[in-house]
């Protein structure tokens, strides 16, 4: 790899900047200054250092969002706020969310540039367990909660795949439930639940795979996932 191009992946500034931060000798590789922009390295095994600073390559970048309402998941957008507009100082080029949260539901959202990963976790065929808090309405007995856990027609040409249904709490017409699904069809949850005669008022996703919401995480903020993190969400899929 190019050393310009090491460093502007590194997000160390633009190619012009780059270059020429490097033709004033600002930058060493293995302990020896370099002034040719185009000088090649090897970014897994060569030690660089940039003003005085150690640089370790890294190409792709994970991180865990707390989606808050009224923003929506997608990288650009001419009229709402996006989540990648909550990301502004991140680290890693061409990062996307993984998946769609609608604008008025909260929770969790992966932004990453693995497409890979990415790919892996909305496979139909990978079966991705996905947990949403539910806030809904309506008559909803065991008979419609078993529905729920069987598999409803939202009308699809298929109905859905069996869930998950923990019920939390009941109060007159008001219910609050976990829903664990392994799909990700339009408006699913909200769908679901119409279907046995509700209406879902609030929605929040708790967990995508192995990654659970940080609990410490505030609405709108984000963090990088830990290598621990990473490895689970990887290993839990091949």
């Amino acid at each position: 790899m190019r050393l310009d191009k090491f460093l502007c992946d590194m997000q160390l500034g633009t190619r012009s900047q780059v270059k020429d931060c490097i033709k004033k000798g600002n930058v060493s590789v293995n302990g020896s200054t370099v002034k040719s922009p185009d000088y090649k390295l090897d970014e897994n095994a060569d030690s660089v250092s940039y003003m005085g600073k150690n640089v370790t390559y890294q190409s792709l970048y994970y991180y865990m969002l707390h989606k808050p309402m009224n923003v929506v998941t997608a990288t650009k957008d001419s009229h709402d706020k996006t989540v990648m507009d909550l990301l502004p100082d991140a680290n890693g080029k061409n990062l996307f969310p993984v998946g769609r949260l609608d604008k008025d539901t909260e929770g969790l959202l992966l932004i990453t540039n693995d497409g890979e990963l990415a790919h892996n976790l909305l496979s139909p065929k990978k079966h991705v367990k996905k947990t949403y808090y539910v806030e809904c309405s309506g008559e909803i007995d065991s008979d419609k909660l078993h529905m729920l856990e069987n598999g409803v027609d939202i009308g699809d040409e298929e109905p859905t795949c069996p869930a998950e249904v923990r019920l939390i709490s009941q109060l007159d017409c008001s219910y609050t439930m976990e829903l664990t699904i392994t799909e990700g069809r339009f408006h699913q949850v909200k769908r679901m639940v119409q279907a046995v005669g509700g209406a879902v008022s609030y929605l929040k996703r708790l967990s995508m795979g192995s990654l659970s919401l940080d609990s410490n995480l505030p609405k709108g903020a984000y963090r990088p996932l830990t290598a621990d993190e990473i490895a689970r969400l990887k290993n839990n899929l091949y």
